[in-house]
């Protein structure tokens, strides 16, 4: 039998989430948006409550959550702020090529330290002209003995720098290889060449640390490669198709949260003789936003449910991100209009939260990518 019900554990886990949420981002999210900041006292508390390291297997001190209870703890972490979420969603992304594709050997040497500090790490594929063409990576890898040595610069990386652990996708075939031609590695932020570049001053998703990350004659012992030479695009497309559904998880937080704000506000702005909320249009817009949320939560929940069934679909997880991202932006834009002018103002949340919004439709692919992974599934 299917059920939609959350188990007795799951709701209390998103109800220790929602308030965690409500006690310590929200009060804080306005001011490090402002000031692009990393929450990192906000991290250090979610470690010490538990709330860290979702996908972390127990083994190592994780929290080894399941898909889905992942899904329902996003939603209620990007709810408060989603530039908070990104520390959240970017370790599950850097960490789960090892847990893909790694040996035994290799998890236990690189894993054990996540569990003692609220460490981070990165997944760095995109460069200046590999973005949504992951063929035209072009940092080398090349083989010298038993040691690659890595060049290349990457752009746009979640944690790019400070994370403890950097899973890079590099290319060790020719030039021209194209997708097969590339290898995935795991490097240390200490290893010597390995630097931080420029750091993004992003739109919105402001509290997120994104940067460049620089690798100058990086050396990586063979037994840090994950998986055989070439396959790199493999284990990173793997790995996408499992996050995506994470990032449909935030859009539904972004979403819900302009929603419950739009709607609170029209309970209490007087128009016309009546409250906004009475007006059709107004009221219309609501249930539209009300409607879009429950289908977007529905799709996450569903490729949540496939993957933890072991019967991951990819094509789900692009539908839950598609769909998802472009509610949260609609959402976001048609709340901060049923403020009017306050909701320009940034006094009140809605700017921040439209500008957050938009990056959803961009990373971990963006939306024509995920209708080019919807459609290649349904027309085979």
């Amino acid at each position: 039998m299917i059920s939609f019900e959350m188990t007795d554990e799951q709701r209390e886990m998103r109800d220790v989430a929602r308030k965690f949420t409500r006690n310590q981002i929200i009060p804080a999210a306005s001011e490090l948006d402002e000031k692009a900041e990393m929450p990192v006292n906000i991290i250090n508390n979610a470690f010490k409550f538990g709330l860290w390291n979702l996908n972390l297997p127990e083994k190592y001190s994780g929290m080894g959550l399941d898909h889905l209870t992942e899904a329902i703890l996003l939603e209620e972490i990007a709810y408060g702020c989603l530039g908070v979420c990104g520390a959240w969603a970017g370790n599950s992304l850097g960490l789960t090529p090892i847990l893909l594709a790694g040996t035994e050997e290799q998890k236990d040497r690189w894993l054990y330290q996540f569990g003692k500090e609220p460490i981070f790490a990165a997944f760095c594929i995109t460069e200046a002209n590999a973005g949504s063409d992951v063929s035209a990576v072009r940092t080398q890898a090349k083989r010298v003995g038993d040691e690659y040595i890595l060049n290349g610069v990457k752009h746009f990386i979640t944690h790019g720098g400070i994370a403890q652990m950097h899973t890079v996708f590099a290319r060790t075939g020719e030039p021209n290889s194209g997708t097969k031609g590339l290898s995935a590695f795991l490097v240390s932020k200490d290893a010597p060449g390995l630097s931080m570049g420029k750091l993004e001053n992003k739109m919105g998703d402001r509290a997120s640390h994104i940067s460049e990350v620089i690798f100058e004659d990086v050396h990586v012992p063979v037994r840090d490669r994950l998986g055989n030479e070439g396959q790199g695009f493999k284990i990173s497309m793997q790995t996408l198709d499992r996050t995506r559904m994470c990032i449909g998880a935030a859009a539904v937080g972004v979403a819900r949260r302009a929603y419950e704000e739009a709607l609170e506000y029209s309970k209490q702005r007087i128009q016309f003789g009546k409250p906004l909320f009475k007006q059709q249009a107004i009221a219309f817009m609501l249930a539209d936003m009300a409607t879009e949320i429950e289908a977007a939560r529905g799709l996450v929940w569903h490729a949540a449910w496939r993957m933890d069934s072991g019967d991951a679909d990819p094509k789900l997880g692009a539908m839950a991100k598609l769909y998802a991202a472009d509610a949260a932006m609609k959402i976001t834009v048609d709340a901060l209009q049923i403020f009017g002018g306050y909701g320009y103002m940034k006094e009140y949340p809605m700017e921040k939260l439209m500008r957050d919004a938009k990056i959803l439709q961009i990373y971990e692919g963006t939306q024509q990518i995920q209708r080019i992974v919807i459609s290649s599934r349904i027309t085979n």
